[in-house]
Parts: structure tokens; sequence; C-alpha cells
């Protein structure tokens, strides 16, 4: 019975508000983030969606060419490149 929804909930509550307290006291310590943490956050997270979406097209069409495909590889790795490069930067997000 430990294992019932309602225990998990508490649990996941109290997650929550710890996390959320260790936050609090993050920002107390070290203040507000400048102007230009917050750009370089931005030009960060840019550059992990960027680049594995140029390296999808670049190799997509070099696959294309190689098996005459039309663009078959090519769509594929942009989608799969912009999957990973999101997801990289939501790991990112959330480590910070």
């Amino acid at each position: 019975m430990t294992n019932s929804p309602h225990n998990r909930n508490q649990e996941d509550l109290r997650r929550a508000v710890r996390l959320r307290e260790r936050r609090s006291e993050r920002w107390k310590k070290e203040g507000e983030r400048t102007i230009w943490q917050n750009l370089s956050m931005i030009g960060a997270l840019g550059w992990l969606i960027v680049t594995p979406t140029v390296a999808g097209v670049f190799i997509g069409r070099w696959l294309d060419r190689t098996f005459h495909t039309g663009i078959m590889f090519s769509g594929a790795l942009i989608f799969l490149g912009v999957v990973l490069g999101s997801y990289l930067a939501w790991q990112k997000i959330h480590k910070e």
C-alpha cells in the first residue's frame, strides 16, 4: 500500500517543494542573472538545436545523392536533427 497514488502524489509534491526551496535559496544567494547571461543561454540553446539539424541536412543530402533517393534521407535526418536538438535544449534548460 505504500505505492498508492496518494502516497506518490504526496512524494511528488514534497519533491517539487524541495526543488522550489533550493531554487529560491540559490536566487537569494546569487541574485538575478544579468541580461548577458540570459542572452548567452539563448545563443547556446540556438546552437544546440541548429547544429544537429544542419548536420542532418548535410548527411541527408550526401546520402540522397549517393543512393539517388530524392529527399528521403534529407527529410528523415532533418527531422531527427530537430528532435535531437530540441531534446538537448530541453535537457540544458532543466539543468540550469
